[in-house]
């Protein structure tokens, strides 16, 4: 049986995180408030890294502690305090300003977990 790949999930997180960003680019936060499409696929992809992120292994949690592991898991919960309102102005900046650091990051760690 093979062994299953403790990275998949780093790599599930930073293909949304590059989508999210990618997509953000090419748009304003003004489209966002309105344009639903968007709203909706940003958030789709936030609640992913969420959800990926709360399944990365503890062992590789804990050799990357400069990775806010904790406020990953707890965002989609602030961003969607009930399940028919999304707060787009933490979505925005969540995606613009949180999720390029966290990309730099998991290439890091991707990379040398590779090597390995």
């Amino acid at each position: 049986m093979p062994r299953r790949d403790p990275l998949v999930r780093l790599r599930h997180m930073l293909d949304y995180a590059r989508e999210a960003v990618d997509m953000a680019a090419s748009r304003s936060q003004v489209q966002l408030q309105q344009e639903r499409m968007f709203a909706l696929a940003l958030t789709r992809c936030v609640v992913v890294i969420d959800e990926a992120g709360r399944r990365v292994d503890a062992d590789i949690q804990a050799r990357y502690p400069d990775v806010p592991w904790g406020d990953l898991v707890s965002v989609r919960n602030r961003l969607v305090s009930r399940y028919d309102i999304i707060d787009l102005n933490m979505l925005w900046d969540t995606v613009t300003m949180d999720l390029p650091p966290l990309i730099a990051q998991l290439e890091r760690i991707i990379a040398e977990d590779e090597v390995e």
